[in-house]
């Protein structure tokens, strides 16, 4: 076993000569970025035929359970973590699963070893750090056959738009888009699609030659799918490169529907919005014929929560609290996202509506009146921005900062003059530099809710 930096072949241990010729074309083409990082698939025979499986049963079932009961498989679910899992494994005999503790991503952040189940083997086992919206970094454990996992769930929220992908030996499959001071930059193969090409590119100007060289090597690239957040979208409809993907993924970030018209405008191809955490990969797709997020893994449980760890009535907004999930490192039993929405049911599928990545917030108006904000939400929805953050002071004046382009800030300025009411104090600024992957809450007040 090598002690050194791992070569080619530990990062790809079943990489061909065809595979050879994706990464070196995405290395060395005369228009490619600075790659900052390496990562690899570390996928052997015995785990990729294990990933098609599975994504053979991803794609094959069926995503739901009675409303007002449990999925079938819960019961044996939470007999294994209490028997294998350390954590759970001190839990007090619970005559209900609703009476079993809720954890959060602070019980995570204490010591997530305690949430890996002891049969899994260490020798394969992967981490990585990722931050929320408090900044707080926090160590996950996964393995590369989970990491290889999410492409079932992608292809499963695909599928539902009526896009299969293709792409194969010689092609690039994915391209991953970032837009920061500091990115994860690497090349990969993916050797369920044949060896195609991956890459993670930072579309900041400072990791290229030349800034022209961006649109240049993503149309080299011409990837079949492009995946990012909706600041590097912001960025990519700047460097406007001509592009004819399949798809567009939108992650990490609420997509507002102004952006994402424009992105369908551009390119020509559906822009799926995909609510997923890094605690449990791919959660939901946003489908505009329901009219909120429909639910991609067949072994994910969801409540709606209130404070107490109550469930809410169908139709009631709460936290949205998983259980279950396809990462067996990371086995969650109630874990509470600090996400909201409401759970309802279209013909038997559960549905999250109202998905908001953050709590509730209200926010005053200068005649008294509160509004919360999914208030703000509504009224900024048809703008092309990449990302805004609200915060109310405690003089009542607002502060609100945005990421797109002028016009669109000076709409939204507009829009919250509106909703506010013409004497309230809006002062507005453009969205500052962020490095790294630190996120700003979205809305934020120095009012409590309970003042409202």
């Amino acid at each position: 076993m090598s002690t050194g930096e791992p070569n080619d072949q530990e990062r790809y241990p079943l990489l061909g000569e065809a595979g050879r010729r994706m990464l070196d074309f995405l290395r060395e083409h005369p228009d490619a970025p600075v790659y900052r990082n390496h990562s690899g698939n570390r996928l052997d025979a015995e785990d990729l035929a294990y990933v098609r499986r599975e994504e053979a049963a991803v794609l094959s079932s069926t995503v739901g359970w009675p409303r007002g009961g449990h999925p079938d498989w819960l019961g044996d679910f939470v007999d294994d973590c209490c028997k294998e899992v350390p954590h759970y494994a001190a839990y007090a005999p619970a005559a209900r699963f609703e009476e079993l503790p809720t954890i959060s991503r602070a019980d995570l952040g204490r010591d997530i070893a305690a949430f890996v189940p002891d049969p899994v083997p260490l020798d394969r086992m992967i981490n990585f750090q990722t931050s929320g919206t408090t900044g707080h970094p926090l160590l996950l454990a996964s393995h590369p056959r989970v990491a290889a996992g999410y492409l079932a769930y992608h292809k499963r929220a695909l599928r539902r738009f009526g896009v299969s992908l293709t792409a194969g030996r010689g092609d690039v499959g994915v391209v991953l888009l970032g837009h920061q001071l500091t990115c994860f930059t690497y090349v990969s193969v993916t050797p369920s699609m044949d060896e195609a090409g991956l890459a993670k590119i930072n579309l900041h100007p400072a990791e290229w030659r030349s800034p022209a060289d961006r649109a240049a090597y993503l149309e080299a690239l011409a990837p079949e799918v492009i995946a990012g957040d909706p600041i590097s979208f912001t960025e990519l409809l700047l460097i406007t490169p001509k592009l004819r993907p399949k798809a567009i993924l939108s992650t990490s970030m609420t997509l507002l529907p102004g952006l994402r018209g424009e992105l369908e405008k551009t390119y020509d191809c559906p822009v799926l919005d995909l609510y997923s955490l890094n605690e449990a990969g791919p959660v939901a797709v946003f489908d505009p014929a329901l009219d909120g997020h429909v639910l991609l893994q067949p072994r994910m449980f969801v409540e709606i929560l209130d404070d107490n760890d109550h469930s809410v009535p169908h139709g009631k907004r709460g936290e949205i609290t998983l259980t279950g999930g396809f990462n067996f490192c990371l086995p969650l039993l109630r874990y509470r996202t600090g996400d909201f929405a409401a759970l309802d049911f279209v013909g038997g599928e559960p549905v999250l509506r109202g998905l908001e990545g953050r709590p509730l917030v209200r926010f005053r108006r200068p005649d008294g009146e509160w509004l919360n904000n999914i208030d703000v939400t509504h009224v900024l929805r048809p703008l092309p921005l990449a990302r805004f953050s609200l915060h109310q002071r405690k003089d009542g004046g607002f502060d609100f900062s945005a990421e797109g382009p002028a016009a669109a800030i000076r709409s939204a300025h507009e829009a919250l003059a509106g909703l506010f009411g013409p004497t309230a104090r809006i002062d507005t600024r453009p969205f500052p530099p962020v490095a790294g992957s630190a996120k700003v809450p979205q809305y934020s007040s120095a009012f409590a809710v309970s003042d409202a």
